[in-house]
């Protein structure tokens, strides 16, 4: 099926060599970073996680989402999804990797990444993230590639790949939860020590995840007149919508536990992140516009009427897709350090050259992305030939 990537026209080659141009340019930055070191972000003393961490923390959600389309159709024999089952798997895998090149960029010395396989610790969250990350991105490129050949060839997929995709479905939520598992572990850090925070993680990325598959779907039914259907974009609606809804019910469920104990070390971080304390705010402005395009979607997502209008629909997801990315990303990563345990607040913000390797890892995922996708639909438009 490799043929399929390689014949395409003028369009998507100039696609792929603008990501080509963007690859090379973070790679320049990132060769700079690695001869100075983390000096070159926005990280210090007092945050020692930022923008590359937000990233994969964030993103993990989007690759975890692809449950939502694997449970029903291989479980529930939902076949509205049929068309699209394997475009959200190939999202995941593109996805995951990523994150894996998010957490290695964020490493000072990127050789001792090898260290959490080659010296394991079981003890360690850390190494349980890894392997189920390396571990999903493996099981999504398996099972997806597996099935389209079966499906160019007309024939039933494998046997041996049904276990899989029953495995699949549990460590979707498992890639979510451990990562939540690292910062909720973390005592001292009010904003993330909750019990909640896996369920928060898991909401929201049933919200986000969703919804940039229907800007996907709609994007292709456009430029490569690819058409999901629509009852197919109808029932994703819906369950962006109801991931939204529990997202947001969460979030209040915390302010009510944080202000209502009036703990000052876990009312800090969303005072900080909401209105800015002693005169530092870099993040109020962002962590209002989250709120507000989150809360401005869900009114968008549950009137009928504006969620099945393909016009109103994109927006709210854009919306969506935009506010859970500031709430879980900068918000949650940054706010979780200021103030410190010592209630100093050390600001921070992402530097030229971090946001150039982040834009660079974003190019690698979206060539990625671009030549599975090319696949899935050229084995699509040839079993409707």
């Amino acid at each position: 099926m490799l043929e399929l990537a390689v014949n395409g026209g003028r369009r998507y080659w100039a696609w792929l060599g603008f990501l080509g141009v963007v690859i090379l340019s973070g790679a320049g930055f990132y060769s700079r970073q690695l001869d100075v070191g983390l000096a070159i972000t926005g990280l210090s003393r007092d945050v020692t996680w930022g923008f590359y961490v937000a990233q994969l923390t964030f993103l993990v959600g989007v690759a975890a989402s692809a449950v939502m389309l694997v449970l029903p159709y291989y479980v529930h024999n939902f076949k509205v999804f049929g068309r699209i089952t394997i475009i959200g798997e190939f999202l995941a895998a593109a996805t995951i990797s990523i994150c894996l090149l998010f957490l290695f960029v964020d490493l000072g010395q990127p050789m001792r990444a090898l260290n959490v396989f080659l010296y394991p610790t079981p003890h360690s969250i850390i190494f349980w993230d890894a392997t189920v990350l390396v571990g999903y991105l493996l099981l999504n490129i398996v099972i997806g590639w597996n099935v389209l050949e079966a499906e160019r060839n007309g024939v039933a997929a494998q046997a041996w790949l049904r276990p899989l995709i029953f495995l699949s479905i549990p460590w979707a939520f498992a890639i979510h939860t451990v990562t939540a598992f690292l910062y909720c572990g973390l005592p001292g850090r009010g904003l993330w020590l909750t019990a909640i925070l896996a369920p928060r993680f898991l909401a929201s990325a049933f919200a986000s995840g969703p919804a940039l598959l229907i800007l996907l779907c709609l994007f292709l039914r456009k430029a490569a007149d690819f058409d999901a259907g629509r009852p197919a974009i109808t029932a994703l609606s819906k369950i962006v919508a109801y991931g939204l809804l529990a997202n947001l019910f969460f979030l209040l469920c915390e302010i009510f536990v944080v202000f209502y104990s009036r703990i000052p070390a876990h009312m800090d971080h969303f005072i900080y992140l909401y209105a800015g304390m002693d005169g530092h705010g870099g993040l109020v402005a962002w962590m209002q516009a989250s709120l507000g395009l989150m809360v401005v979607a869900a009114v968008l997502l549950l009137i009928p009427a504006t969620r099945n209008r393909y016009s109103t629909l994109s927006a709210a997801c854009v919306m969506v897709f935009v506010g859970t990315w500031i709430d879980k990303g900068m918000g949650l990563i940054a706010g979780g350090f200021i103030p410190s345990p010592l209630h100093e607040i050390t600001e921070y913000a992402p530097t030229a050259p971090e946001i150039a390797i982040s834009i660079g890892v974003y190019g690698i995922g979206g060539f990625l992305l671009t030549v599975l996708l090319k696949i899935a639909i050229g084995v699509k438009r040839e079993t409707a030939a």
